[in-house]
């Protein structure tokens, strides 16, 4: 059995907005390896749409991008893609799929079928599957950044507070801290 992973950038002060934040080789590197370890992703109906408008130029070489971002968009193209929507059901970059039917059921199947687990990176599905305790760890990547503005991690809040247990912590050489978690 494996287990839901949820994987976001935030900054110091809990902004998690995708353009606020440190990019480079080496996120994009930590990234890639994450989602190396993993079997599967899972993303929300607007994360979906937003990574499919760039990353499958990026894999073609349709875009231009570093090597690191185009490592990633290739892996990328690979990986399993699951999609958590009920106004879409037409997803045609290679290897996605609609993770339809009862969320808690459907998501806890995902999982169950993927050995090595299932990367979840869409803010609002993270929020809706923690409320509903469904992840087993958290990967921060802890951005030496005050952002002044949101979104923010959590925004929609958590019925009551999340305890976790520090797994690992790594600095990277950009001031980035690398931190995993998995729920107490």
């Amino acid at each position: 059995m494996g287990q839901l992973t949820y994987a976001i950038n935030v900054t110091l002060d809990g902004c998690i907005d995708h353009r606020v934040g440190i990019v480079d080789d080496e996120t994009h590197d930590y990234f890639t390896n994450l989602m190396d370890q993993r079997g599967a992703m899972l993303w929300g109906r607007t994360t979906y749409e937003m990574m499919e408008e760039y990353w499958p130029q990026v894999a073609s070489g349709e875009a231009e991008a570093p090597a690191a971002l185009r490592e990633w968009a290739i892996k990328l193209q690979a990986k399993p893609k699951y999609v958590v929507t009920s106004t879409r059901t037409d997803f045609p970059w290679n290897n996605s799929h609609h993770l339809d039917g009862e969320l808690v059921a459907s998501v806890r199947e995902l999982v169950d079928q993927t050995p090595n687990g299932v990367l979840l990176g869409s803010t609002k599905l993270a929020s809706a599957l923690d409320q509903l305790g469904l992840i087993d760890e958290y990967r921060f990547l802890i951005h030496p950044i005050i952002a002044g503005h949101g979104p923010r991690l959590y925004d929609a809040g958590l019925p009551e507070s999340r305890y976790l247990e520090l797994v690992e912590t790594r600095n990277l050489s950009n001031g980035v801290i690398a931190a995993s978690y998995l729920r107490a």
